[in-house]
């Protein structure tokens, strides 16, 4: 299949007057090709999604979600200390409000993250200043779990971020409101590095594609770049005009991507050479939005997507060596808020179906958590290779010892051909269906389900009541957008005749 064109747009000097004291610019189009120029967002059916779950409401800034290919965990409200609950991810649908939480913890649960190496095996880290490592039992729990396989101490201040090595399955990273990083060897049970030079409350760690780098944003407005063995700053970039708080590697480039607030108090994202941090490559503004911006991005299609916590929407960018470094594609959006996001790793995916990318969102207000897949449009019936190429599996590349003797070894890539599963001749004539249906934000508007049974068609009704009820929903929120905008037109229009009459003012006292 031939890929999509997407068009941009440069600005490029007209030779066509000369006669002018000043060269006239006219707009010459150039395009670029992209396979992913049409890729689209779809949120699962209410069937598909996890409902009845009492989400966190802590204000703390994390995404208090992680998902993996055999378990989804969720951090929620509980009394008496901190939990999160673990689900199947094929146990979908409503959940029991007495399910098993893990709640060995004292204070409240503020991140949580997978062992990328071992699907059993998660971190959590809480406001009673400790991080615990579980071991969650084949099938999911059975009963609530108090005792962690492994507990970390060494943090004074509650800790608020955890990363696990990309490389090496006995290495985790913690950060702590204390100002310090710790580097934990969960083989020996205990600390091999405390990174000590942060001045104020870090925001946010990124490692890159095999862990020799660590990036890190603060309070304190500035980025840093740090050798994670020795705890050295490698460099620093001031960021007050910028006040960045999300920082992620992109992949094997050398570069980084930041979101944070420009000093027009909008928010906005900035792409950075690593080797050359003294201002970045380039910045694009994005609305005006308080809601904190959380950067994803996916090495293997070298896209970027950009949620914000509160919103609805995601939107994704293609990332590219040259201008534009950073080109818009499209926007997928929800009435819904998204209280944070959980993201299935590569080996996850369903890639019979094209799909390369894929969000757990939380909905705080409904209690519910809802997938939502970016799928690539495409019909041919056989593996895409050019959208799957060889991504990190499941086997570490190096040990905790190799490593912090100084090895360096890249992540042991596998391929996704074989989760591949050639679509019946049912699921191929649905799936065309589907393309044809008309989408709206996610939102199928053509139905093409024929019931059968009494239940089927019962169901068929509830299903289009929701989506009915879903698109009031977004045409009230647009309404009171279109006033809002209205709104502020016409302040600017009254700012423009106030400025208009005390020039005139002025003119007429000269």
């Amino acid at each position: 299949e031939s890929p999509d064109v997407s068009q941009s747009l440069v600005l490029t000097p007209s030779n066509s007057s000369r006669s002018t004291h000043h060269d006239t610019m006219s707009w010459r189009p150039t395009y670029r090709s992209s396979k992913f120029r049409n890729v689209y967002g779809k949120a699962d059916n209410r069937e598909e999604c996890f409902d009845g779950i009492p989400i966190t409401r802590s204000v703390h800034d994390s995404q208090f979600c992680a998902v993996n290919p055999k378990f989804l965990a969720i951090v929620t409200e509980s009394a008496g200390g901190g939990s999160f609950l673990v689900i199947p991810v094929s146990k979908s649908g409503r959940i029991d409000p007495h399910y098993p939480k893990v709640c060995g913890h004292q204070g409240n649960v503020l991140d949580i993250k997978w062992n990328p190496f071992m699907d059993h095996v998660i971190a959590s880290c809480s406001e009673d200043c400790s991080v615990r490592i579980w071991e969650i039992p084949e099938g999911g729990l059975r009963r609530n779990m108090t005792a962690s396989a492994l507990e970390l101490h060494g943090h004074t201040r509650r800790v608020g971020l955890i990363e696990w090595h990309p490389t090496c399955s006995g290495l985790l990273f913690s950060a702590g409101y204390d100002n310090k990083i710790f580097l934990w060897n969960l083989e020996i049970g205990g600390p091999v590095k405390r990174i000590d030079c942060h001045s104020e409350v870090i925001l946010c760690i990124s490692l890159n594609a095999d862990g020799t780098l660590l990036a890190t944003t603060c309070k304190d407005n500035r980025l840093r770049l740090i050798e994670p063995r020795s705890g050295k700053v490698l460099q620093e970039a001031d960021c007050k005009n910028h006040r960045v708080n999300r920082v992620v590697f992109l992949g094997n480039t050398r570069r980084l991507i930041t979101t944070g607030v420009s000093q027009w108090n909008t928010r906005q994202v900035a792409l950075w050479d690593q080797d050359d941090l003294t201002r970045p490559i380039t910045e694009e503004e994005i609305d005006g939005l308080s809601g904190l911006l959380f950067p994803f991005y996916d090495a293997d299609t070298h896209m970027l997507y950009l949620a914000g916590k509160g919103d609805g929407n995601i939107r994704y960018y293609e990332i590219h060596k040259e201008k534009p470094y950073l080109q818009y594609l499209m926007e997928f959006r929800s009435p819904s808020p998204q209280k944070g996001l959980g993201v299935m790793p590569k080996r996850g995916l369903d890639v019979g179906a094209c799909e390369v990318f894929r969000f757990y969102k939380l909905v705080t207000l409904r209690g519910l958590v809802e997938p939502v897949s970016m799928i690539v449009p495409r019909r041919s019936e056989t593996y895409q290779e050019d959208i799957y190429p060889m991504t990190p599996g499941t086997e570490p590349a190096v040990s905790p010892d190799e490593w912090l003797s100084g090895i360096n070894r890249a992540p042991v890539l596998m391929s996704l051909k074989g989760s591949y599963k050639r679509p019946d001749q049912k699921a191929l004539r649905a799936s065309k269906r589907e393309r044809r249906a008309m989408v709206v934000h996610g939102i199928d508007l053509l139905e093409n389900i024929q019931p059968k049974r009494d239940s089927e068609l019962l169901k068929l009704f509830f299903r289009q009541q929701d989506e009915l009820k879903r698109l009031r929903e977004e045409l009230n929120h647009r309404d009171t957008r279109i006033t809002q905008l209205e709104l502020e037109l016409k302040n600017l229009k009254n700012d423009s005749i106030h400025i208009i009459s005390s020039i005139q003012n002025c003119l007429r006292s000269i």
